[in-house]
């Protein structure tokens, strides 16, 4: 029932898996119209930026504008003030004139004139009379001629001037007529004249107040507009930034656009991929499946009751190989030592043999804990473990001093070989053949041996002890190779004096 359920399960997984292709295909689209609007909100608000700035330019023209109106209103207020108080000095000086007085003074004086010089007429034309009379009895009462012609004269003179007076007292009766009127006018025109610059005083005084007014409130407009200049230059700097982010933004959902159209694409890939079941399919692959195939392995663990075997031989192979990277696989005064190649040989060994059984017993130590084997299975696997440490002591002595440097390369390799032969079931037949030629071979074949009931114990011990006793007389004459003194390199040692 497991089994069929899941078989039912991928049918409608892979339905599943359609709904979010569409659902992943919608998202594409809306993401793609997202990008498109973000790129278009990105032009708007750029378009904004250059707008604020030029917003910015205009205000700061304006605010330079309302100073100088608000500059020159301030003047204007300052000159409609002085003007007031013109007119009021001007109200001042019309309303104690002289004019009045002097007319008023001419019309008194022209009408003393007229009646002084009517009685002037009247008194020259009476003498003009008495003269002439004189003049007509002269001749009667023997005056000279001369002196008769004179009053003649004087008569007609005294007509003339009494004439003139006549004339002269109508003109000041005129000017007296003239001069009363003239002086009332003078007078009332004084007065009107006065009350018009009082008022006009005030109209002025009240129009520098307004003026006054009107620059102060200009100047504040002006500082408005300045900071109208500086709010429109921010809001060109923020939207310049606005845009470059709404840009990137729109870059960034146009790429989530493409990997929802292949997240969609791989979900439709999935769908159709997904295998489909109709009920009956499902019971029939169900009962197949359901029938179990049955084998027999050598333990339940990762590689079975091989793998302990394996790790420890590869853990004490390695170990070999660390030993003779900190030690010397032939002694330096090999050359100059007075003793056997063989003794040489042996002194480079010895710490590195003790130092493979520790191993041994170290790793078998470890592998009790892990597994808590028999004590019987776990002695005999311990014992192994020594002779395989001395074993690959010897080994890897040999491999440093036949080859030098490169003898670390092929213990490395030989580790690498043992793990691949190990690990993989499909390895070819070639590199298995030559894995069971190493000298791990043996102690892989001991170990799993003294574990379970696998045989070969005793070939497994014969190679061990065969690979020590070949390494170590590879190493005698690798030892004794070095103790042989070339004559290069006496003339190098000692150089001919010049």
């Amino acid at each position: 029932m497991y089994l069929e359920n899941v078989f039912l399960g991928f049918t409608t997984l892979g339905d599943q898996l359609g709904e979010a292709a569409d659902g992943a295909h919608r998202l594409a689209d809306g993401a793609q119209q997202a990008a498109e609007g973000t790129t278009a909100l990105a032009g708007g608000i750029s378009q904004l930026g250059s707008g604020a700035s030029q917003l910015s330019s205009g205000a700061g023209s304006l605010a330079s504008g309302l100073e100088e109106i608000a500059s020159g209103t301030a003047a204007s207020a300052a000159g409609a003030g002085q003007l007031a108080a013109g007119l009021d000095t001007a109200a001042t000086q019309v309303e104690n004139p002289q004019l009045v007085g002097v007319a008023q003074a001419t019309a008194t004086y022209a009408t003393t004139a007229a009646s002084q010089t009517a009685g002037v007429a009247q008194d020259a034309g009476g003498l003009a009379q008495s003269i002439g009379d004189l003049a007509g009895q002269c001749i009667a009462e023997g005056g000279s001629a001369t002196f008769c012609a004179s009053l003649g004269a004087a008569a007609e003179t005294a007509g003339t001037t009494a004439g003139d007076a006549a004339e002269a007292a109508t003109s000041a009766g005129y000017a007296s007529g003239y001069a009363t009127p003239t002086a009332s006018g003078i007078q009332q025109l004084t007065s009107q004249t006065s009350a018009g610059l009082v008022e006009a005083a005030n109209q002025t005084r009240s129009l520098a107040a307004g003026l006054a007014q009107l620059a102060d409130g200009t100047g504040q407009s002006a500082d408005g507009a300045r900071g109208l200049e500086s709010a429109a230059s921010q809001l060109a700097d923020g939207a310049a930034q606005t845009a470059d982010g709404a840009t990137s933004l729109a870059g960034g959902i146009a790429e989530l656009a493409s990997g929802t159209s292949s997240l969609a694409d791989g979900l439709d890939q999935a769908s159709t991929a997904l295998p489909s079941y109709t009920d009956s399919d499902a019971t029939s692959l169900a009962a197949v499946v359901a029938d179990p195939v049955t084998t027999e392995g050598v333990g339940s663990s990762l590689f079975g009751a091989s793998a302990v075997p394996l790790l420890a031989t590869l853990a004490l192979w390695f170990g070999g190989l660390g030993t003779f990277v900190a030690l010397q696989a032939a002694s330096r005064r090999a050359l100059t030592s007075r003793a056997p190649s063989v003794v040489l040989a042996l002194r480079g060994l010895a710490p590195a043999a003790a130092l493979g059984a520790v191993q041994g017993l170290l790793v078998a130590g470890v592998v009790q804990l892990a597994a808590s084997y028999d004590w019987g299975q776990w002695s005999l696997f311990a014992a192994l473990c020594v002779v395989a440490g001395v074993a690959f002591a010897a080994v890897n002595q040999a491999l440093v001093a036949v080859f030098g440097g490169l003898g670390r390369w092929l213990a490395a390799l030989v580790g690498v070989l043992a793990v691949a032969t190990g690990v993989v079931s499909t390895v070819p037949g070639v590199l298995a053949d030559a894995a069971a030629l190493l000298p791990t071979a043996p102690a892989y074949t001991g170990m799993l041996a003294a574990l379970t009931d696998a045989g070969g114990l005793g070939a497994a011990i014969a190679g061990l002890l065969i690979w020590s006793g070949l390494a170590f007389i590879a190493t005698t004459i690798a030892v004794a190779r070095r103790r042989v003194a070339r004559s290069g390199d006496l003339l190098a040692a000692s150089p001919v004096p010049a």
